[in-house]
């Protein structure tokens, strides 16, 4: 029997994988109800012509192209692992272009890029907590990026009434449709050009605590309970793409 690993190397495949994903999320979002908190945050930023840097934990990133119906051009940082191209694959069907990085790889070259996208006027999609994990911990990747491009960084998550959360490394959280949905952004976080390294990792621990609130607080309007935050003392030190979170793993 032929094992995933295999299968995902052949371009027939991925394509016919991406497809799926795309149109699954369509039908979740088109069979719901979904509801907005928190869009006066990003609005404000776009109507200054402002860019961003938007964070949303790995386990959520299905939903996500969805709520950018509303807002400007957005790029995401992704890592080139086969699973990555999977997600740049699918979320291109939306309008989303792939930012390639990892820790391990091009790590250098997609943080220059993403810092000349966001001072171009673009924003830059990450998630702090991938490819590896620790599920749910920030790494500090993002906040280097919102310091050297000088763009705040704005906390997203969403959440589901009907949903499985999956016993994979991040949690990820399942839409089962038909079911009514909720999007939170969150408060906006400055990031100082001269912030000094104490001062990014209480930012980084800001970024964290932040996304963790929103996204228990989703969860809670849609009537289920949070999920649990791997903890501190069973997480390895957090490293992310390209110094910032990357999807795909």
């Amino acid at each position: 029997m032929l094992s995933w690993k295999r299968l995902r190397r052949s371009d027939w495949v991925v394509a016919t994988v991406c497809w799926v994903i795309h149109l699954y999320t369509r039908i979740v979002y088109g069979t719901g109800r979904w509801s907005v908190i928190g869009w006066d945050y990003p609005a404000r930023l776009l109507a200054e012509k402002r860019s961003f840097v938007v964070t949303f934990w790995h386990g959520r990133l299905l939903m996500m192209p969805m709520v950018w119906k509303r807002a400007g051009p957005l790029h995401m940082l992704i890592s080139a692992h086969p699973d990555g191209r999977i997600i740049a694959g699918a979320v291109s069907y939306f309008g989303i272009d792939w930012v390639k990085g990892s820790s391990s790889d091009g790590g250098l070259a997609a943080l220059r890029q993403m810092v000349k996208l966001l001072r171009g006027g673009a924003c830059v999609g990450i998630t702090p907590d991938g490819p590896h994990g620790p599920y749910m911990r920030a790494s500090e990747g993002a906040v280097a990026v919102a310091r050297l491009a000088r763009v705040p960084i704005i906390p997203l998550t969403y959440a589901t009434a009907r949903r499985r959360i999956l016993r994979t490394w991040d949690r990820f959280h399942l839409p089962i449709p038909p079911t009514p949905g909720i999007f939170i952004w969150g408060e906006p976080i400055e990031v100082p050009a001269d912030a000094d390294k104490a001062a990014l990792e209480v930012i980084r621990l800001l970024v964290e605590t932040r996304m963790n609130a929103i996204t228990a607080e989703a969860d809670r309007r849609m009537g289920n309970e949070a999920v649990s935050v791997e903890p501190v003392d069973a997480a390895e030190p957090a490293t992310g793409d390209a110094g910032a979170g990357g999807g795909g793993r």
